[in-house]
């Protein structure tokens, strides 16, 4: 499973589970702009930076996801934040997260960056460590749910889906948070279609709802109005927001399911 792109678009759509893993009001999201940053003179690229917004005195945080186990982690990701801060001279200070799956998999050398840990300007965050899923926040339950077992994952799915029926009011961010879960249940079950999934759990319903159906309707409506390439394109995003899957836009607006994926990877 691709966990570091699912948690880069989980925080880019869902800022403030970023903010409420680190222990802060995730109102906090609202003052930041997650993105990702390449150092155009390097071969780095910072997959994940929260920036503050022009003007602010907030810090700027670089994110981390790593489920795997690498030795050189530390060195790599502070080679990328000092020269981030080198080419771009920010005046705002910084702080990293390092978000992995469990305390395992942090295998990284950190003799050379020992004060950066101590000061707690680097943090580490470990999935299992954060608590049972029905006692934590319906952002934080839901990042849990990439690390969890086959058959816990499907308990926990359905609890996760009922929970974002009925704790989130607005049509449209419930919509995008369960096609969020959609997206991890699709990376955790490989060998079922999609159909399978949204039958297993109940999310095929959705599609039959009003907001679902003005919004696929939207997209097809921008799609031909535009016309052209970088038009359908461009109506690709609300599309994906609202629910559809890759494969249902791209027939809505006669592309390639290629041409939608790099849509959706070039917003990561």
């Amino acid at each position: 499973m691709k966990t570091d792109i699912i948690f880069y678009r989980l925080f880019q759509e869902f800022p403030d589970i970023f903010f409420e893993l680190i222990g802060n009001p995730p109102e906090v999201a609202s003052l930041y702009q997650f993105s990702s940053v390449e150092i155009k003179q390097t071969a780095f690229r910072i997959d994940g930076v929260f920036l503050p917004t022009q003007g602010s005195e907030n810090q700027i945080y670089f994110v981390e996801v790593q489920f795997q186990a690498d030795g050189e982690i530390y060195s790599r990701l502070f080679a990328e934040i000092c020269l981030y801060l080198r080419h771009n001279q920010p005046q705002n200070n910084w702080s990293a997260v390092v978000l992995y799956a469990n305390r395992n998999i942090d295998t990284g050398d950190i003799k050379h960056y020992h004060e950066f840990f101590t000061s707690g300007r680097v943090r580490r965050i470990y999935l299992d460590e954060l608590g049972e899923a029905a006692s934590l926040p319906l952002g934080i339950a839901t990042a849990k749910l990439v690390i969890a077992t086959d058959d816990i994952a499907i308990a926990q799915a359905r609890e996760l889906i009922d929970r974002t029926k009925s704790e989130i009011s607005s049509p449209r961010k419930q919509q995008q948070f369960l096609q969020f879960i959609e997206i991890i249940l699709f990376y955790k079950f490989p060998t079922m279609s999609r159909e399978e999934v949204e039958a297993m759990f109940g999310l095929s319903e959705l599609k039959q709802t009003r907001f679902y159906q003005e919004a696929f309707q939207e997209g097809i409506e921008q799609g031909e109005i535009r016309g052209e390439l970088k038009g359908k394109l461009k109506a690709v995003p609300a599309m994906l927001a609202a629910g559809l899957t890759v494969e249902q836009v791209a027939k809505a607006l006669d592309l390639s399911v290629e041409e939608v994926r790099q849509v959706t990877q070039s917003q990561l």
